[in-house]
């Protein structure tokens, strides 16, 4: 990302831009979004705005009538900016992008799911809940690259694509492996097929949303950054405003921010960042996975990992914080609130900082709005964006995790036993992959013929 903290003209920082991928966003006066693009090269593209006007379109003329402000984010490939591109403008609904709201006008992936062997094929319009599906997409043929390259990182089969039965209920994808898929086995199962399937989905679906959640927190970074004339490393005067603000007694010397994540109600966790004079305290940072239900609830979550926390401290005769925040509104700081009573704790001070228009939460329902430009609200929202980046890791960590260690749930002969015996054993998938097979029959239960066909099933999956 662009961090430039001087007042430089939209020209000014195109002239700054690297030579790499990326998206880019284009504001007005009020730092509202009101473009978002993709660039296989950000300083050939963003140079093509700043040309004399009789050399633009229109539309672009129109277009940076109203342009203020401008910042990119560097991705590693031209795939990736298309896919980040998508994501923004979908989520921001920039009004120069308006006509990519009509998703029925742009193409999208569809997997069809329903099918034995579910393909990945381009498509103008949503016909089907039986399939599932990723965009839209601004550009056919970055998505048609797109699905190119997934084909051969994932082994998975396009529309084009007419795989072959096999007499004992095999599959085989291609004709010719080596140009389609490369690495992958090409014969296959149903089931291994499907592991491959839910790699790729993932991929479309995790990575954006990672993306697009880095983008918005550097973008409240970015904001903040502006809006606070203190240097950083002078927090004195953030951490009195805000005791100021909120009434306290003291400038809070300690804060503890908890955050919740989760991907459609799975892999519930949270996340605990602890800030020491206004800065990061990481050696007091702390993650937790929701323990006490599965499902969707984040009040639940929040009063379990609040409770859990400072039951820990109270038991251990250790202070609590001069300040707990939630990244939430009323529900969750009545949860957190419901924590310590279930556990006759009194509670320290105690906010919320909600997204909407970052408005402050008090237990008792009254609502602070501060200036942006209050260098006491900058804090808030650097630790809360801190939290947030802290749980989505762990979320994104967990989950790729279950899905490496998915591919043992489909391997035929191995039952729940014998794969927890091998996780157990050598504590990751990654570290199985480098086991010789000797080293796996040493776990107890599996014969040497079972090692080496553990052995050959990993490394036919890569």
């Amino acid at each position: 990302m662009q961090t430039d903290r001087e007042e430089l003209s939209p020209k000014a920082k195109a002239r700054r831009a690297p030579h790499t991928p990326g998206v880019y966003l284009m504001k007005d006066a009020a730092g509202l979004v009101v473009y978002v693009g993709k660039a296989k090269d950000l300083k050939k593209r963003l140079a093509s705005y700043f040309v004399p006007r009789q050399r633009m379109t229109p539309k672009v003329a129109a277009m940076m009538d109203t342009v203020a402000d401008m910042e990119w984010h560097e991705v590693r490939s031209e795939t990736e900016a298309l896919l980040l591109e998508g994501k923004l403008i979908k989520r921001w609904r920039p009004r120069w992008n308006i006509l990519f709201r009509d998703d029925k006008q742009f193409p999208q992936v569809r997997v069809d799911l329903a099918d034995a062997l579910p393909k990945f094929r381009i498509v103008r319009a949503r016909t089907t809940d039986a399939c599932r599906y990723f965009g839209p997409f601004p550009h056919q043929q970055a998505v048609r690259r797109t699905l190119n390259e997934m084909r051969k990182k994932f082994g998975i089969l396009l529309a084009d694509s007419t795989p072959t039965a096999l007499p004992d209920g095999t599959w085989k994808l291609y004709d010719d492996a080596r140009s389609e898929i490369q690495k992958h086995a090409n014969v296959v199962t149903v089931e291994e097929y499907a592991a491959r399937v839910t790699e790729a989905c993932a991929f479309l679906e995790g990575k954006v949303e990672s993306w697009g959640e880095q983008v918005e927190a550097d973008m409240r970074k970015a904001a903040a950054d502006r809006e606070n004339p203190l240097p950083r490393r002078d927090e004195a005067g953030a951490l009195t405003s805000l005791a100021a603000a909120l009434g306290l007694e003291r400038p809070p010397a300690t804060a503890e921010c908890f955050d919740i994540s989760h991907i459609s109600g799975t892999l519930a966790v949270a996340s605990m960042v602890r800030f020491v004079d206004g800065q990061a305290d990481k050696s007091g940072y702390r993650r937790f996975k929701i323990k006490s239900f599965e499902g969707n609830d984040d009040f639940r979550s929040m009063q379990e990992v609040v409770g859990r926390r400072y039951t820990r401290l109270h038991e251990e005769h250790r202070a609590f914080p001069d300040l707990v925040i939630i990244d939430g509104g009323l529900g969750q700081v009545g949860a957190a609130l419901a924590a310590f009573k279930e556990h006759d704790l009194a509670p320290p001070p105690l906010i919320g900082l909600a997204k909407r228009e970052e408005t402050i939460v008090f237990p008792d329902g009254r609502e602070l709005k501060l200036p942006r430009h209050d260098v006491g609200l900058a804090l808030l929202m650097r630790i809360r964006d801190e939290a947030h980046r802290f749980a989505n890791d762990f979320n994104a960590e967990l989950r790729s995790r279950k899905l490496r260690e998915s591919l043992l749930d489909e391997m035929p002969g191995l039952g729940p036993k014998r794969k927890e015996a091998l996780l157990a054993h050598f504590g990751s998938i990654q570290k199985l992959r480098k086991a010789t097979v000797e080293e796996i029959a040493e776990v107890a239960g599996l014969s040497d013929k079972l090692a080496g066909e553990v052995k050959a099933y990993l490394e036919a999956r890569g």
